[in-house]
């Protein structure tokens, strides 16, 4: 789809050059899942690595889909809410940024050289245990001066609106000190041999956590449509009321097997339903529908496949095994993925065609879907047969094939997505260098 086909307006500089970023890393992290599902093929190959082997490979794939694909989207969902993105402060977006990508390139050097606090996604050691909470800092510092300066220059926004972004810095200058201090090898043990393994209660609080950005999100990127907003209230209680549940339930070491637990967590079905109708109660730009929908389906499928593996005969089969592999999946390059390039489609507006295009939008999401089939049956033949994994076998070597072919497919998407972000930042450059000739002329 060309960008002439949409109505909405294009993005500010400040919001392209977060997508392109993110997009780096989303190419940077697909390469890199390529090559160790190749590793996994050919263990062998490990030998011509040297100390850069598959264990520490794995490490910096799964940081820079956290911190960079994961996170820049909504580094640059924040600079367009408070305003920074635009305006005399516009111009700190892009060094901002790239202090937060040479941060995270600095973690991932220091990871594939052994570095690291033991601790999973809580990596971070050395210079880039500074570096990167700092970048984080850089961010704050650019909010808060755009909070400040839009605060002064609109004085007919609510209090309510003010209150709520003032609130939403107080909280983000908690997380660079947060991650400092959490990445400490000394403050906890990466293995706590207190924990029970996963429970309804573990469970439902981090499903719940997904809810609560899922409702607020839209409040910060469109408006209530007036027919539509009764659903609101009612999903707003549906949370507040399995967060009482949660509050509840027991803890520690609990079993799957107890009917509490499963009858418990089965309370988010009821988030099948009500997302999309919470969701169809905001205007949305038409070109969001895609990936409106897919991130919808993702949603869906997170929660029902979720809850069944959590069921007593089926998680005993799928744990520890590639079928908790296939779920992440789900998690990770199917909702959350489809999220993100949801939001960034409804910000970029007429740029948002970038990701709309109709074969890398079905190239991405059936390749993760078939990515996660092809998991969650190697999980369940290694749940019946543990050496199914370990020793290699036609049928095992078969799926992990399949399995780099979808990595593959994914990385020909993202590659077509960043060469199309390149394009529209290279425009935005050339019509801002333009519009200082013809300002000085």
């Amino acid at each position: 789809m060309s960008p002439g086909a949409h109505s909405a307006p294009a993005s500010s500089p400040g919001l392209a050059s977060a997508a392109w970023h993110s997009l780096l890393w989303l190419v940077i992290g697909n390469a890199i899942g390529c090559m160790v599902a190749l590793l996994l093929l050919m263990p062998a190959w490990n030998a011509w690595l040297g100390e850069w082997t598959y264990g520490r490979w794995i490490m910096v794939h799964m940081n820079v889909m956290l911190y960079g694909w994961s996170s820049l989207p909504l580094v640059g969902f924040l600079l367009v809410v408070y305003g920074a993105d635009r305006g005399p402060l516009a111009p700190w977006c892009r060094p901002v940024l790239w202090a937060w990508s040479a941060a995270l390139g600095v973690g991932a050097l220091t990871w594939l050289s052994g570095q690291s606090s033991g601790k999973l996604f809580l990596d971070w050691s050395g210079y880039a245990r500074v570096l990167f909470p700092l970048a984080i800092g850089a961010v704050w510092a650019l909010l808060a001066a755009a909070f400040v300066r839009v605060r002064a220059a609109d004085s007919h926004a609510s209090r309510a609106a003010r209150a709520a972004k003032l609130l939403g810095l107080a909280l983000l200058l908690a997380v660079p000190f947060t991650i400092y201090i959490a990445s400490s090898p000394g403050l906890y043990p990466p293995i706590n041999p207190d924990t029970g393994g996963p429970t309804a209660a573990s469970q439902l609080e981090s499903s719940l956590m997904a809810v609560a950005i899922l409702l607020m999100l839209p409040f910060g990127l469109t408006q209530q449509k007036p027919q539509r907003r009764h659903v609101i209230p009612y999903a707003w209680l549906a949370l507040g009321a399995e967060s009482l549940l949660c509050v509840a339930m027991g803890r520690a070491d609990v079993s799957h097997h107890s009917p509490a637990q499963f009858l418990s967590l089965g309370c988010l079905l009821v988030w099948v339903p009500l997302t999309p109708a919470y969701y169809a109660a905001f205007a949305w730009n038409a070109n969001t529908r895609g990936w409106r929908k897919a991130m919808l389906a993702w949603w869906v499928l997170l929660l029902v496949s979720g809850w069944v593996m959590f069921l007593p005969g089926v998680l005993d089969n799928f744990k520890f095994t590639d079928g908790l592999v296939g779920h992440s999946f789900v998690a990770m390059a199917g909702f959350t993925s489809a999220l993100l390039i949801f939001v960034l489609v409804q910000l970029m507006g007429e740029d948002g065609w970038i990701f709309t295009r109709s074969w890398s939008f079905h190239l991405w999401n059936w390749s993760v879907l078939g990515y996660v089939a092809l998991m969650m049956l190697a999980g369940w033949l290694e749940g019946n047969d543990p050496a199914f994994t370990i020793v290699p076998g036609v049928a095992r070597n078969a799926l992990y094939t399949l399995r780099l072919m979808s990595g593959i497919m994914m990385l020909v998407a993202s590659l077509e997505w960043f060469a199309a972000a390149t394009e529209v930042l290279r425009q935005q450059q050339a019509a801002q260098q333009f519009a200082v000739r013809e300002k000085t002329a």
